[in-house]
């Protein structure tokens, strides 16, 4: 479907605008305003995860009430506009204010992953889960990239000025859509037929759920922050451009899990591998990273890699299983809060463990939380396997 192919093109511009400045803000702090603290820039990349995290529920509730597509149209208006404010400022409190509120109108574009998911039939769900899983993977990494070149030829502001093209790239999209190929409207169920699964037994699974998002982005991310370090310090190579290319196996494998899925839909079957398998997968990854030795490194970088997609795969499935296309956007916002608050704790916990511990602890202490997970997942979510077999 053309729409359904023009809102992934949407997400993944945003994706790549958004990674821009990601791994540069130390740099551009200091180039900027003179500030070379590193606490001051753990606490802003905190700040814009916070800020997304409150943002998300009130634009859902907003899209209760106007078409999502009308609301991305005014939210990107805005942040291009803030961009280009913050290419202007010259105070940190200024830039701290008007950065923030453009993260805040950018975080709308998360919606649109709800509305993919509204628009496809039950059967497509893992698929489209997938692709975005790699979209995000990709984008990100296109992004990184991008403002890496882009800090060569010019200052840290002048990428504001990117990302002010890219909010008016999504503008221009949603503009197409709204007036040349509108939207179908989601599939809801029959309103004559009693509800599957009644409001209270959902939110109770998607709170149980949450849960378990949390404890896995809490694990998955605590061994983001230092990594290229890590690799540095257990292969003695220095060179960044290398550390990239392992940091970024992962996304490869994503590639990979994605054709595997596909290839196992074609022929009817469901993706290889239990959640609690695919976690104990992961543990294992985990575990190998943690080793002073190169190759096992890599190997555990691949391990992990595979079993990171497939349980991101697997849980949002399940989160729309429970739910139905009405209430995907607000069931979307509880989990992403869930979600940006594991990433919120990693990012404290791992510079806590790598400064007391060494390099290899937020690996030991990921796998553990791996195994917490696997085990807390029957507790969790026995309740929601009885709800999907009703």
């Amino acid at each position: 479907m053309k729409q359904k192919s023009l809102l992934m093109g949407l997400t993944a511009v945003a994706v790549v605008s958004d990674a821009m400045l990601l791994p540069f803000y130390p740099q551009f702090f200091a180039a900027r305003f003179g500030v070379h603290d590193p606490q001051h820039v753990g606490a802003y990349l905190a700040a814009m995860c916070l800020t997304v995290m409150l943002a998300l529920p009130l634009w859902a509730r907003v899209v209760r009430h106007m078409p999502l597509l009308q609301l991305l149209v005014f939210t990107q208006l805005a942040a291009g506009l803030l961009c280009l404010y913050c290419y202007w400022s010259s105070s940190l409190a200024g830039f701290w204010l008007l950065s923030l509120a453009m993260i805040a109108c950018k975080g709308s574009y998360l919606l649109v992953y709800p509305q993919l998911m509204a628009l496809a039939g039950k059967d497509e769900h893992t698929a489209t889960v997938g692709l975005l899983s790699v979209i995000v993977h990709f984008g990100g990494i296109a992004g990184a990239l991008l403002g890496g070149l882009a800090l060569q030829h010019m200052d840290g502001g002048q990428v504001f000025l990117l990302m002010a093209a890219g909010d008016a790239l999504q503008i221009g999209i949603c503009l197409y859509l709204l007036w040349w190929q509108p939207l179908p409207a989601p599939q809801v169920a029959n309103p004559a037929l009693p509800p599957l699964v009644d409001d209270g037994e959902r939110l109770s699974g998607v709170y149980r759920l949450g849960l378990l998002m949390l404890l896995f982005y809490f694990s998955a991310y605590l061994v983001r922050a230092f990594f290229a370090l890590h690799w540095q310090a257990v292969s003695g190579i220095a060179d960044s451009r290398l550390a990239a290319a392992v940091f970024a196996l992962p996304a490869l494998l994503a590639l990979g899990g994605l054709w595997h899925n596909r290839r196992r839909a074609r022929a009817g079957q469901e993706p290889l591998g239990s959640l609690p398998s695919m976690l104990l997968l992961g543990c294992a990854g985990l575990l190998l990273q943690a080793l002073p030795d190169m190759l096992s490194l890599l190997a555990g970088r691949c391990l992990f890699g595979w079993a990171l997609f497939q349980l991101t795969v697997q849980l949002d499935v399940q989160l729309f299983r429970l739910g139905t296309p009405a209430s995907y956007a607000a069931d979307y916002s509880k989990i992403n809060f869930c979600q940006n608050l594991g990433v919120l704790a990693a990012s404290y916990a791992a510079g806590l463990l790598v400064a007391g511990q060494g390099l290899a602890t937020p690996f030991l202490v990921a796998a553990g939380g791996f195994v917490l997970t696997a085990l807390a997942y029957p507790l969790l979510a026995a309740r929601q396997r009885k709800l999907l077999a009703a």
